[in-house]
């Protein structure tokens, strides 16, 4: 990839997940439950968390995505307005959820976030194609938090 050439495309931020009324209705039982407990034990912080937690979850189900525009050069992944050099990253992995496909930078540091970015799978060759040239593919597996949002549908 030279630096005349950058692969640019747009995507969704996140994959829109439905929901059900059951799903609503488990979601405020749990919490409720949770509440009441720490209502018994008089965890006021504990309470605060579990309903700052349920309108952040609401927002995000409620909200639709943003679209993004991606460019992918050589020295790096911009992300709207964000850059993410390829310095920062030791690998990445390519991924399927449901039908949509993605990438995730692998970060050097231990405690550093992946990137997750979602691509069309027209351009996926490409896409591939150039981090290949600037880092090594690993294989991406879930971690507890992934398998626990994908269970969840959030």
């Amino acid at each position: 990839m030279s630096k005349s050439n950058p692969i640019s495309w747009e995507a969704e931020e996140y994959i829109v997940k439905s929901h059900n009324a059951i799903w609503y209705i488990g979601l405020f039982l749990v919490a409720g439950g949770l509440g009441a407990l720490a209502v018994w034990l008089q965890d006021w912080t504990f309470l605060a968390l579990i309903i700052v937690s349920v309108i952040t979850i609401l927002v995000f189900n409620l909200r639709p995505p943003r679209k993004i525009r991606y460019t992918l050069n050589s020295t790096g992944l911009t992300e709207g307005k964000i850059k993410h050099p390829f310095t920062n990253f030791r690998a990445f992995g390519i991924s399927q959820e449901d039908s949509h496909y993605y990438a995730v930078l692998i970060p050097k540091k231990r405690l550093g976030i992946n990137v997750k970015v979602y691509f069309p799978e027209g351009s996926g060759e490409a896409i591939v194609d150039a981090l290949g040239a600037r880092l090594p593919m690993e294989e991406v597996k879930s971690d507890i938090l992934d398998k626990l949002v994908n269970f969840l549908r959030i």
